[in-house]
Parts: C-alpha cells; sequence; structure tokens
C-alpha cells in the first residue's frame, strides 16, 4: 500500500464517519469521528480470535505508516496556521497572562509532577520505566493539543473569556512542551542518563525564541504581499505557499515551525486585515482555511485511533495506563491552582472559571505524534498506552462533557 492508497482509505473513511455522525449520531465533529474510528479500531483488533491471518496483515500495514511523520512534519503547520488565523488576537490579549503561566510555567512543572508521579506508580506495579522515558511521558502530555480544543470547544458554549484562556494557552504550549520533548530525546540519542541544562537552555531560545521571530517575519511578508495585490485566488494561493515554505524551512534552521505558524496566522488573521484583504478576499480566505481545518482534523482522528491497533498490550500497561489519567488530571489541577493561589490578580479567574479551564485541557494528535516518534522498546511500548488511554479519556470523556461541567460551573 502506497501514501496515496493510504489517503485514500483516511479520506473515505473520514467522509463515511462524518455522514454517519452528522445524520445518526449527532457528536461534536471532532468527538464522533475519534469515537467511530475507535469503535473500527476495536473490530478491527477483535480479528485476531476470529481471523488472525488478515488481522496480522492489518496490523502489519499500520506498523509501516510514519504516522509521528505525517502529523508533525505535515499537518501541523497547517492545522496550527488555521486555528491561530481564525483566533481574535484581542480576546487573547485580554488574557496573556493567565496564558503564559499556564502556556510555559505550566508546562515546566507539570512535565516534572507527571515525570515523578509515572516513576513511583509504574515501580508500584512492577512496570520498570527510565526515568528520562517519565519526563518524556510529562513533556509530551502536558501540552493541551490546540487540534482538539479547538474543534471542540466552539459546541461547548463556554464563555469569552474561558475560551480565549484555554485556545490561546493551547496555540503556544504545544511549542513549550515540543521544545522539551527534544532536549530530553536528544539527551536519551546521546546515551546520557541526564538533561543538559546549558544544551536545554540554549535549545529552548533557538527553537522558541527563533520560532516567534521567524513567525513575525513571515507573517509580516505575507501580509506586505497580500496588501499589494487584490486577487482572491493568489492570495489564498501565497497563505499556502508560505505555510509550507515556512513549516519547512523552521525545520531546517531548528526552529519551532509550530510557533511560528501560530505567530504567522495570528498577524495575518487580526493585524490591519481590512487593508492587506478586501471583504472578498477575507471571506474566500477563511472559508478555505476552515476547509482544511476540517478535512485534516477528519484525517488526523481517524489516524490516531488506528494507534490502538499497533500496540503490544499487557495488563499491567493497561494499569498503569490507565493511572496516568488521574496523573494528568491531578497535574492539570495543580498547573492552573497554583498559580491561581499564588499570584491570584495576575490570573483573576474564579473557581469556577478555573475548573471550566482544568476539565478543558484536552489532549490529542500532538502527544500521539511525539510518543510515536521515540526509540523502539518497552518504554515505548509502555508511553503508547498511557498516552493513548490520556486522549480516549480527554476526547470521549472530557470532549463530550465539558460543555455541561461549563454551564453547570456557571450558575
Amino acid at each position: 500500500m502506497n501514501g496515496y492508497h493510504l489517503l485514500v482509505i483516511l479520506i473515505s473513511l473520514s467522509a463515511g464517519f462524518a455522514y454517519i455522525n452528522h445524520r445518526y449520531i449527532k457528536m461534536p465533529f471532532v468527538i464522533g469521528l475519534f469515537f467511530l474510528s475507535s469503535v473500527l479500531s476495536l473490530f478491527v483488533l477483535s480479528a485476531r480470535w476470529w481471523d488472525l491471518p488478515h488481522y496480522e496483515e492489518i496490523r502489519g500495514v499500520l506498523a509501516k505508516v510514519n504516522l509521528n511523520e505525517f502529523i508533525l512534519d505535515i499537518m501541523l503547520g497547517f492545522l496550527l496556521f488555521a486555528g491561530s488565523l481564525h483566533t481574535h488576537w484581542a480576546d487573547i490579549k485580554k488574557q496573556i497572562r493567565p496564558i503564559s503561566l499556564f502556556a510555559v510555567g505550566g508546562v515546566v512543572i507539570s512535565t516534572i509532577l507527571i515525570a515523578f508521579m509515572l516513576s513511583w506508580i509504574s515501580g508500584f506495579f512492577g512496570v520498570q520505566v527510565d526515568f528520562m522515558y517519565c519526563l518524556i511521558f510529562g513533556a509530551l502530555i502536558s501540552p493541551t493539543d490546540p487540534i482538539a480544543v479547538l474543534g471542540i470547544l466552539t459546541k461547548a458554549n463556554v464563555s469569552k473569556k474561558i475560551e480565549s484562556t484555554i485556545v490561546g494557552e493551547s496555540l503556544f504550549n504545544d511549542g513549550v512542551g515540543v521544545v522539551i520533548f527534544i532536549a530530553l530525546l536528544e539527551t536519551i540519542r546521546k546515551g546520557g542518563g541526564e538533561v543538559d541544562f546549558g544544551d536545554f537552555g540554549m535549545l529552548f531560545l533557538q527553537e522558541a525564541v527563533g520560532g516567534i521571530l521567524f513567525g513575525l517575519l513571515l507573517g509580516i511578508a505575507l501580509h506586505k504581499l497580500l496588501k499589494s495585490i487584490d486577487n482572491y485566488e493568489t492570495e489564498v494561493l501565497l497563505t499556502v505557499a508560505f505555510v509550507m515554505a515556512g513549516y519547512s524551512i523552521s525545520a531546517m534552521m531548528h526552529l519551532s515551525g509550530a510557533l511560528a505558524m501560530v505567530v504567522m496566522g495570528l498577524l495575518v488573521g487580526n493585524y490591519k486585515r481590512e487593508l492587506s484583504m478586501s471583504d472578498k478576499t477575507q471571506e474566500y480566505v477563511h472559508k478555505f482555511w476552515e476547509l482544511v481545518d476540517v478535512i485534516l482534523n477528519a484525517i488526523l482522528f481517524i489516524s490516531i485511533a488506528f494507534v490502538l491497533v499497533v500496540i503490544d498490550f499487557d495488563s499491567s500497561y493497561i494499569i498503569v495506563g490507565l493511572l496516568s489519567v488521574l496523573i494528568v488530571l491531578l497535574s492539570r489541577i495543580i498547573i492552573v491552582y497554583l498559580p491561581k493561589i499564588l499570584v491570584p490578580r495576575w490570573v483573576n479567574l474564579s473557581n469556577n472559571e478555573a475548573g471550566v479551564i482544568i476539565w478543558g485541557g484536552l489532549r490529542g494528535g500532538l502527544s500521539i505524534a511525539l510518543v510515536l516518534s521515540l526509540p523502539e522498546g518497552e518504554n515505548k511500548l509502555i508511553l503508547m498506552v498511557a498516552t493513548y488511554a490520556c486522549v480516549v479519556f480527554s476526547i470521549l470523556v472530557q470532549g463530550l462533557t465539558i460543555g455541561k461541567v461549563a454551564k453547570r460551573l456557571s450558575k
């Protein structure tokens, strides 16, 4: 099976599941696709008991698919640009203090907390996970996923303040999580057992700060090009070219392409938009990127569910995976309430608002993609089970109930 045939299958399944969900199930788009694809994955898994030859064949094909490269190297740039393009900077700016705390300090603290808790719990159940891998799990699971959040919050009827905080955090904290993840992974690949904080600091500055500055440069250049013409076909094509080229160049320069796309999208979608694009162009640009967002979200969440088929399950792994859900929720509670207690005026959140932000911290495709990029071995298998358990709970439980939680806490 080549890449094109795989894409045909993913698009066909996406269209079929989207129709079934919209016609009969009526779940939010992202959740419905993930639910139906998970059901399909469970059906394929059951084939090991009634059709083992075909099960092994399907499993072999899925094992060869570089899902992590597909998501990280191609899809993520498009999705982040589309999400930030439709984000109103004025709303984000009002909540910039809590967003900055959650997106930077929150990810760092959460990574450490999750690592220590996972190390203790896995040891208690006789599962050996190297502490460096516990830190890696903390880094990949701490960021709230913008792809999941953006697709669900629109249906949740949360307040503009809470929506802006959650969306803003999710747009920026993935860059911090990815930088920490890369630093830890490089340490493992070099054979080191400890993090070199000097190298870590330099890598963080290069990836994060460099990505933001490069995104500003791209955004200004794209703004000027869009301003110089009035032809919606060309302007749509320019946005596509800047996303593809900008994300690729970021990778070659070892900059955070994720942060670069977020900054570029925010700038193009907010800075003097009425001067750079006519009303007609704005309509076409936004509708085009909305459609890209919908199609890629569909492919993404169907792809994620198939991870279930390639995981080698062990009873102890499942126990650790289920407990990881509680670990991640506990760390989320701590990083939201800690600044609320220490710097309440800076955060300016009520207890009910904090509760919605805690429950709205969804995990998704980014975490799955990162865990799939780990070196092969038992540590990877354990973390894959733990990550998948967290994503399933996040999307199917938190995603389906965030609207009800928000409504109850808003009373």
